[in-house]
């Protein structure tokens, strides 16, 4: 009988801390089944930046709680979503010999190709997140996708770079440390969201992902199976929020639910003499105000986010030549309007994503929100990911830093416990 695994995965977000335990078999058939999710509302970080680490690690630590609840399962080793604006990507080459006298190529080879790729020149604060490979060269061998088993003198790899901001890992590292958590891997939040909700048809036809979070959208374009590019896209629903609060002199929280309960990113499906009585949303607030003006609050930020996608789809010449055409995850992806409006601005098919490839509790994830966190559990067990702790000496952090991290965490979440509900 397959021995069982659990694997968890947290989904730190500017508005929403999510975690999810799921439970494997150990066979590569196997379908995770989710046994616990948590969602709680994130504190302690500005537009992707720790602002407040004490506050961030009681977010994290009660949605884990949450999460360990409803499971019945604990964890502490789990796999973290990173996003922020200062994420950036650089195509890098590698050429290696191959290792073994009978030329056939092994794991091992592949390892010191991707080391090789690795090896690039970046900013003082950035730090290697994924190197992912796009397409391999086997002497005169071109366009192949995996050569291990293949023979061959001269190896080379075209792969994509992805550096993450070195403060913020490091911040976001101690916060989870101080959760009395262990982080397996760092996994880049709109990678994430692809593996979840992107089948393999529509990363080889062409396909350009959108996780449309708080304080900015991720993007990812897939081609032949491979990441062509990924970036963040500084324009969020946030912005749509703040946009209003300005626009109707509201608080933030009011335009939130204005935009949540009347929003819609096209305006040609307003009629111009409806009018919302703030009064009905919250009995300190009094006056009309014109739900056509809302709309065309919305759409002209929805607009400028969808231009921007088009600057970013033509830096790598697909700009309206993707097939599979544009799949929209995250909150603001639920925004009424918002697949209408992509499909008239970026000239292409598009569609709500939702988490697939997992069992169990699927009510709980049925939601464009959770593709990321879903993606986390699903890329680490298609990675076959153990605990990599790699990344923690790239940082200049020793083990010896890293338990003594670990053991002043469990003191320090064991004390904030105390003043959770």
């Amino acid at each position: 009988m397959p021995k069982r695994q659990y694997m968890a995965s947290i989904d730190v977000g500017a508005f929403y801390i999510r975690t999810m335990i799921v439970e494997c078999s150990g066979e590569e058939e196997n379908v995770p089944r989710v046994l616990g999710v948590g969602e709680v509302p994130s504190a302690g970080l500005r537009k992707g930046t720790v602002v407040d680490m004490e506050e961030l690690a009681k977010s994290i630590g009660a949605s884990v709680e949450k999460a360990e609840s409803m499971s019945g399962v604990s964890v502490s080793q789990v796999t973290v979503s990173l996003g922020g604006q200062n994420t950036r990507t650089q195509v890098s080459k590698g050429v290696v010999a191959v290792g073994r006298a009978d030329g056939e190529v092994t794991q091992e080879d592949i390892d010191r190709i991707l080391h090789s790729a690795g090896e690039v020149d970046i900013p003082v604060n950035n730090e290697i997140v994924h190197v992912i490979p796009r397409t391999y060269r086997l002497d005169d061998q071109v366009g192949i996708k995996n050569p291990i088993g293949m023979k061959g003198v001269r190896l080379e790899v075209e792969a994509l770079i992805v550096e993450g901001f070195s403060p913020q890992m490091k911040n976001l590292l101690q916060c989870l440390h101080f959760a009395g958590l262990d982080v397996q891997q760092f996994i880049f939040s709109p990678i994430a969201a692809a593996e979840s909700v992107l089948d393999r048809k529509q990363k080889e036809l062409g396909t350009v992902l959108l996780d449309i979070g708080v304080s900015g959208t991720g993007l990812v374009i897939f081609e032949e199976n491979d990441i062509l590019h990924t970036t963040v896209i500084p324009i969020g629903s946030g912005h749509i929020t703040n946009d209003i609060a300005i626009g109707i002199r509201t608080s933030i929280d009011i335009a939130e639910r204005v935009k949540n309960e009347y929003g819609t990113a096209l305006v040609e499906r307003v009629n111009k003499r409806e009018d919302i009585d703030l009064s009905l949303i919250d009995s300190s607030e009094s006056g009309e105000v014109s739900r056509y003006h809302i709309a065309e609050i919305i759409e002209a930020r929805m607009e400028e986010l969808f231009e921007s996608v088009n600057q970013e789809l033509k830096k790598v010449g697909r700009k309206g030549l993707l097939p599979s055409g544009a799949v929209l995850v995250g909150g603001g992806a639920k925004l009424p309007g918002a697949v209408d409006l992509a499909k008239h601005i970026l000239q292409l098919p598009a569609t709500i994503g939702y988490p697939r490839g997992l069992g169990g509790v699927l009510d709980k994830i049925d939601d464009p929100s959770y593709a990321v966190v879903s993606g986390l559990v699903q890329w680490q067990k298609n990675q076959d990911a153990g605990v990599d702790k790699s990344f923690l000496n790239r940082f200049g952090i020793s083990e010896q830093w890293e338990n003594s991290v670990s053991e002043v965490g469990s003191s320090f979440w064991n004390w904030i416990k105390k003043f959770l509900p």
